[in-house]
């Protein structure tokens, strides 16, 4: 019986596309290789997120020469996110995996993340990056520092390796789609829904072709929404640095009358009210920017515009 429900699970790769003209070929021969091998039926579901190259040419002719591959083309770039939501609505797999095009995610571990899910009990198996050999040296400390300061803010396990590679079972899968906010961040709803996972440790490496669509920019703004989108400790900084900044002024302002007393005309009055009034004036801004940030996001929530928008299916 084990055997002939095996047989019967079908597992289902999304993977997201932006200008991967370079490495779709070469993903594409790894991972379906990998997967005749296993005693399953599969789809390689692609999400187009409106690639300006010619990702969607190769797409199209991958799903005229092999019924097991499929495409979903959006009508502009809307983000990688969007792009992994769309992929686990069109699925149908009983397990779905998802799979970065530039094969830094091994295909290699399909095998056991399949038997981790379909045989141990888990409801999901991630690859767990270990090491950062394909990134810069900057980039490896921002982002070590990113995930220690968003675990702390956010109380969840979003730890530094845990990524997207990850294959999980229809419940999990059904679990993430409940969640439609518009405003997304994978990794957080990951941790959010829960269940239970099986980490696979892999060594990092570098992409097999093409360039990073990543810069420090796009990371540093995906941070801010990581951040943003699960936790509300930011808001709270301010009446802290506000109780600091006042206990800071008045204990300069005691100095202050203390220098005057014993050494007259060693500060001025001027510089000292000037240093307070710009420290004040920069942190006022900070928390502006903070509590628009959070604003912005719930005007975008309530507008309800769609998450994604297709243009192309086949």
């Amino acid at each position: 019986m084990n055997e002939t429900r095996e047989k019967c699970d079908k597992i289902s790769v999304i993977v997201p596309c932006y200008n991967e003209e370079e490495s779709l070929g070469h993903f594409y021969e790894r991972t379906a290789l990998v997967l005749a091998q296993m005693d399953v039926d599969y789809e390689l579901l692609f999400v187009d997120d409106g690639s300006s190259d010619k990702t969607l040419s190769i797409l199209r002719d991958m799903r005229e020469r092999d019924s097991h591959c499929r495409y979903v083309s959006f009508s502009r770039n809307f983000g990688k996110e969007a792009a992994m939501y769309a992929g686990l609505r069109e699925a149908d797999g009983d397990y779905r995996v998802f799979m970065d095009a530039d094969l830094q995610h091994p295909p290699e571990l399909l095998p056991e993340m399949y038997q981790a899910v379909s045989g141990e009990g888990y409801d999901c198996c991630g690859g767990k990056r270990m090491g950062r050999d394909g990134d810069g040296a900057l980039r490896s400390f921002c982002s070590r520092m990113f995930y220690k300061v968003c675990k702390a803010l956010t109380h969840m396990d979003m730890g530094d390796g845990y990524g997207d590679f990850r294959m999980m079972n229809r419940q999990m899968a059904e679990a993430i789609l409940e969640m439609k906010e518009y405003n997304r961040y994978m990794k957080g709803i990951f941790s959010f829904v829960g269940f239970h996972t099986k980490w696979i440790p892999f060594e990092n490496v570098e992409r097999e072709s093409g360039e990073s669509k990543w810069n420090f920019k796009s990371l540093l703004g995906y941070a801010a929404e990581g951040i943003l989108s699960f936790s509300t400790t930011p808001l709270k900084l301010a009446g802290i640095f506000g109780a600091l900044l006042l206990a800071a002024g008045l204990l300069v302002l005691l100095v202050n009358l203390v220098q005057q007393i014993f050494i007259p005309g060693a500060l001025s009055q001027f510089e000292v009210l000037l240093t307070v009034i710009l420290t004040l004036a920069g942190m006022q801004m900070i928390f502006l920017y903070i509590i628009g940030s959070y604003l912005a996001k719930d005007c975008m929530e309530n507008k309800r515009r769609p998450v994604y928008i297709v243009r192309e299916r086949g």
